[in-house]
């Protein structure tokens, strides 16, 4: 951790639980925390630390659909027409599936690029202009979803490679409300966060985070120098694609309970973790289920978890399939990479070294008990 700070991350926490290795060893848990929440003050970071876990958010929200599945109020072939029909009319509607949202092969673009237009101008200095005229701004879930409902579609429905959209988990979100009576974020407090007995990870009432927390740089890959304080922040431009709060030790908490089976049932489970290739926003590749990521360490393991990216904050959750191995992080500080001549963001140290960090967190080997 102290190798992420020092290649230029502000601040950052972690909790690491391990419950294997032998009996001497059972039940351990690692926090940690290195840097400043405050670049000004000088406030140090603690592993306690709430933090704005974005995407992350998803897991959550399709931890609560597939509750509704259970009970026989959703199917996940259902076309969401039948559901939304006003939001997703007409042909798309029908053709578009639950299920299709939730791994991300519907063809709806992402919204955020027509929310935020000046993120369309980078590398522009101007490009960060819309985070600001967006801070104390609330959206409308439909809202959000028109604008990416009216962009070109990534392709067909039910594609075999699906396009990561933050688009789908609003429909989700608002399809948790049409088949429940209820606000989604209300859905998932009482019936995920609740259930799981998190203490500490609910979605925003406004937009300060309640309780301990860091102040969230973003620096736009390179815009927005120095990086810009986004912790205080209107959240409703993500909703239940991306806005809760947690904390390192309710995410590990969460996937716990999640992959023991406790907050669906097992064959819900093996739904979320049948896996399909999903283009990230980042461009790259990941391996995608029903709200879950998969991801494979060579010498390790295969874990489950997901990921996440709000306005100056960052963080990565994995456990191992076998429940073993926990690692839950929180940067603050985002899209720290700067472009080259053509505009590409460009590697940087801190890409190393939160990759060192990953992998020891997930991968060191548990000590032998002594004889």
């Amino acid at each position: 951790m102290e190798g992420v700070r020092t290649a230029g991350v502000p601040g950052l926490y972690a909790e690491v639980r391990d419950s294997g290795g032998g009996t001497g060893n059972a039940g351990r848990t690692w926090r940690g925390a290195a840097g400043v929440a405050d670049l000004g003050t000088g406030r140090p970071v603690r592993p306690d630390m709430r933090h704005r876990v974005g995407s992350v958010t998803k897991t959550f929200t399709a931890v609560a659909v597939m509750q509704q599945v259970e009970r026989g109020r959703i199917r996940l072939d259902d076309p969401i027409g039948d559901h939304l029909p006003v939001l997703v009319p007409g042909e798309r509607g029908r053709k578009i599936t639950v299920r299709m949202l939730l791994n991300h092969t519907s063809g709806i673009p992402d919204y955020i690029p027509y929310a935020f237009p000046s993120l369309q101008e980078f590398p522009s200095p101007t490009a960060a202009k819309s985070l600001d005229d967006n801070r104390f701004r609330t959206f409308r879930p439909a809202e959000l979803i028109a604008l990416g409902l009216a962009a070109p579609p990534t392709g067909e429905p039910g594609a075999a490679t699906g396009v990561y959209s933050n688009t789908n988990y609003l429909l989700l979100g608002q399809l948790l409300e049409r088949v429940t009576g209820a606000a989604a974020e209300e859905y998932i407090t009482r019936h995920v966060i609740e259930r799981a007995g998190l203490r500490h990870t609910g979605f925003p009432s406004g937009t300060r985070i309640d309780g301990p927390h860091s102040r969230m740089y973003e620096a736009l890959y390179g815009v927005l120098d120095p990086p810009r304080d986004y912790s205080v922040y209107d959240m409703s431009w993500t909703g239940t694609g991306a806005a809760l709060v947690s904390t390192m030790a309710d995410l590990n908490r969460f996937y716990a309970e999640l992959l023991d089976g406790k907050l669906v049932d097992r064959r819900s489970l093996t739904e979320m973790q049948r896996t399909i290739p999903v283009r990230a926003l980042d461009g790259s590749t990941i391996q995608y289920g029903l709200g879950l990521h998969k991801v494979t360490v060579p010498g390790c393991g295969t874990f489950w978890g997901h990921d996440g990216s709000v306005w100056g904050a960052r963080t990565m959750s994995l456990t191992r399939a076998d429940g073993k191995r926990q690692m839950s992080v929180g940067i603050n500080l985002e899209r720290w990479n700067r472009p080259d001549s053509s505009g590409q963001p460009q590697p940087h140290p801190i890409d190393d070294a939160l990759s060192t960090l990953y992998r020891t967190a997930m991968c060191a080997p548990t000590p032998e008990p002594s004889p």
